[in-house]
Order: structure tokens, then sequence, then C-alpha cells
């Protein structure tokens, strides 16, 4: 007889169509196919009501024809009335486990597994799993160069008040100070439109620039398998932790007037457990250095989702940084 742990596991990941929560659902449904050989399928949330009436009929008209699920994934509000839906349509039992991303904004026990973010300060409950920022696709890298360096550039955000001029000296100052390295420099979509103007010049020779607009799919992930050093704005929570998971050494630029805030909660709880060096500790003589340990917060929620929710041993994975 074939167990469940030798057959297939069986991913339904419902989206949103917004990119980060996308992203947050593929770094563990990969994660979890990396412990347990599988598929996944990607099905569009309906509208909130429609999907509410589904739950209450008992049905899920988008999953008619797939293989069942072992694993439903979902993260946003709008996906959770489709989540408890698709769980009462095809769920059982041994499978078809409810498992959302974030802070949902519905009671926590309707859902078997909540992975709540620190910063959010999630209650100790069986069904709640806290982790450290928010989940990714970003794998630890063992093709690090000491002589690559990266610096990801945020911008415009409520929790901090932005300032061309105090970020751009502080990027010409890294790349200046370690001219063996050479450093990428890319923005985002939040980046002031006149930053890269304003830096100081002439621009140090081992400076590039790349604005976010030219950066292709899959840029920033071969990015960060290659580089030894990244820099971070603090705004840009997301390519913060995607930093952490890459292993490098990461350093934090800081901003101005930070809001009290889940944001600056969390990265302020980086700080204080030594993942990150603030650009004030660097400019006393403080190095980055690679992580000594793991960051890889999807991998850890992976593994307790085959243990706890389906009782199946997870693989075992090297967490050597």
């Amino acid at each position: 007889m074939t167990s469940r742990s030798d057959r297939p596991l069986i991913i339904w990941r419902l989206t949103d169509g917004k990119p980060g929560h996308e992203k947050q659902t593929l770094g563990l449904a990969h994660a979890l196919l990396r412990n347990r050989p599988g598929e996944c399928f990607d099905l569009a949330a309906p509208a909130r009501g429609t999907a509410l009436l589904q739950w209450m009929q008992g049905r899920f008209p988008a999953g008619n024809g797939l293989a069942k699920p072992d694993i439903i994934l979902a993260a946003g509000h709008a996906t959770h009335f489709a989540l408890l839906a698709a769980r009462r349509a095809f769920g059982g039992k041994f499978g078809g486990k409810a498992v959302v991303l974030m802070k949902p904004s519905l009671p926590l026990s309707l859902f078997d597994l909540c992975v709540i973010p620190e910063h959010d300060k999630p209650p100790r409950r069986r069904n709640v799993a806290a982790i450290r920022g928010v989940l990714n696709d970003v794998q630890i890298s063992t093709t690090r160069s000491p002589d690559q360096g990266l610096m990801l550039i945020g911008g415009i955000s409520s929790h901090y008040r932005w300032d061309d001029a105090a970020v751009g000296a502080a990027v010409a100052a890294i790349a200046l100070a370690s001219p063996l390295i050479a450093w990428q420099l890319t923005t985002s979509r939040r980046t002031p439109a006149n930053f890269l103007d304003s830096l100081p010049q002439p621009l140090p020779d081992n400076l590039r620039l790349i604005p976010h607009h030219e950066t292709g799919p899959g840029w920033l992930e071969q990015a960060l398998a290659q580089a030894g050093q990244v820099w971070v704005t603090e705004d840009s929570v997301s390519m913060l932790y995607e930093a952490l998971t890459a292993g490098a050494g990461v350093g934090l630029l800081r901003l101005c007037d930070p809001q009290d805030s889940r944001v600056r909660r969390g990265v302020e709880k980086l700080l204080a457990d030594g993942w990150v060096t603030p650009y004030e500790a660097w400019q006393t003589g403080q190095t980055l250095k690679p992580l000594a340990q793991s960051f890889n917060e999807a991998e850890r929620i992976a593994d307790l989702i085959l243990e706890k929710l389906l009782d199946t041993p997870a693989a075992k994975h090297s967490r050597a940084a």
C-alpha cells in the first residue's frame, strides 16, 4: 500500500494578482515541493462576495477537475473566503489543509495554519506559526563572491521620511571605502525619479547603476546569489528578507523620522538580534559578514506543514550558510 508520504504532494495556490502576496505563496509552495515531489496548481481567487457564497454552499468550481489538494495556500484579505470555500469543498481528514499567510481578517480558528510575521504580534495558538518578516523564494547561495556587492534602494514610504542626499551620500561612501568590490545598485518602483541623478558626482568607478525598469525577471535572485555583501534601505522590507535568505552579509541604510509601525518593529528586531549591520555601525569599523546560520523561513514553515498538518516527515536540508 502506498503511504501518504509516498504520493505526490498536491498544492493549490490561490492568487489575488498582487505580486507581494504571490511571491510569498510561491516561495512556500516551492519549499514544500523541495521537501516532497508533487505539483502546484495556481487558481485565481474569485471575488469576495462570490467566494463567501461558495463557502456557504460548500462548493469551489475553480477546483473542479483538478487533483485534490493536500495543502491550499493563500495570502491577502481578498483570498480568505476562497481559501475556506476550497477547503470545505475539497478538504478532508488528511488533506485540503488551509494555510493562510499574514494575519487574516477573519478569526484565526477558521484556518488550519496561520503564518504571521512576528511584528504583527501573533497569539500563541496551536494553529499559529510566527515568522521573521515575510516569506520569499530566494535560496541560500553557494556562489557568493567577496568581490561582488549589491545595493537595493527603496523610496517613498509612509513609514519613513526619504532623503535623496542622505541615502546618496551613504551609497557613495560605501563604494569609495571598498574599491575592490564591484557594486551594483538598483532602484524600486518607489524610488524618486531624480534619485540617481542626485548621487554625488563623479560616481565611484566600482559602482554600476541599474534602474529597476532595466532589470528583467530573475535579475534580483541572480544578483543576490552572487553578492557577498548587500546594503538595503530599511523601507525595503521584502528585499531585506530576501538578502538575509541568500546568506550574504547585510547592511541597513537607515532613513529619517521612522514611524512607530509594524514595519519598523520588524526591522528593529533584526537589528537587536544581530542579523543586519546598521550604516552607523559600519562607519565605526564594523564589517558585514555572511550569516553564520540559515535564515530561510519558507523552508522552516514547509517542514512544519509536512510534519504537523500532513503527519509526514520533512526531508532533511543543509542549514549551513
